[in-house]
């Protein structure tokens, strides 16, 4: 997905990657290609959600790479479900990993950025954010929700020479797009029930550059905003969505 990504275009440019996650295998996998292709990369397991396991995840950070200098909030999903069949519970799932998730990420990092002298917040947002209708209605809300949050953390911390930036993303052909099942016929079509189903029906969606997004079009977008050459970006949201929202 996007975090893989980024995990491995960033270790390409030089950087020590500490990647946090609940899937283990899997990460440890990202972290083995990129120790094999000479970097530096480890891993640390974090559910999002829970703030305390975001300290750790920073501690264990600091002592293994030092401060942490850039921080991809990267985690997400989603029910694909309309109002009626959505319940709270679901509701609140979405909200606490994409919302909550993120604001535990944010406030993690901030201290260990101000030991390196500051540093660069990359959120995932969304297009769906920018655009009517899009997601559902907990993913358009905590995706909307991350878009504020990050505009609100980066006049928080402007002073600590910390940047904060949303990137909002379209239709992406990642493991989550294509594990995106139905939950109601009258949702979506019955076609597309099979995951490889799925992303046939994302290819034909009206994007501007007809095609599905990479993972590498978005960490390339990730990267400019990790750099020094976006030094004086913050706050800010920008579309990296094929076009999505032209249409």
């Amino acid at each position: 997905g996007i975090g893989r990504a980024e995990a491995v275009l960033f270790a390409a440019e030089g950087a020590a990657v500490m990647i946090g996650d609940l899937q283990e295998p899997q990460a440890s996998e990202v972290v083995d290609e990129i120790v094999s292709a000479g970097g530096r990369a480890s891993f640390v397991k974090l559910d999002v959600r829970d703030a305390m396991a975001w300290e750790e995840a920073v501690s264990a950070t600091e002592s293994e790479f030092g401060p942490v200098t850039v921080l991809g909030n990267n985690a997400g999903t989603n029910f694909r479900v309309g109002w009626e069949e959505q319940t709270v519970e679901m509701w609140q799932t979405v909200l606490d990993v994409n919302l909550s998730g993120t604001y535990n990420g944010i406030r993690a990092a901030v201290p260990s950025m101000r030991k390196a002298g500051g540093g660069s917040i990359i959120n995932i947002a969304s297009s769906a954010a920018l655009k009517q209708g899009g997601g559902g209605p907990a993913y358009a809300t905590s995706k909307t929700a991350v878009v504020g949050l990050s505009r609100n953390a980066a006049l928080a911390h402007a002073g600590d020479n910390i940047r904060v930036n949303a990137l909002c993303p379209g239709h992406v052909d990642t493991p989550f797009i294509r594990g995106s099942q139905p939950h109601s016929e009258n949702t979506w079509d019955t076609d597309i029930a099979n995951p490889d189903n799925y992303a046939r029906r994302m290819e034909r969606q009206p994007l501007a550059i007809g095609r599905l997004q990479s993972g590498e079009d978005i960490a390339y977008g990730a990267l400019f905003l990790a750099s020094d050459e976006s030094s004086t970006v913050t706050g800010a949201t920008i579309a990296i969505d094929g076009g999505s929202t032209l249409l």
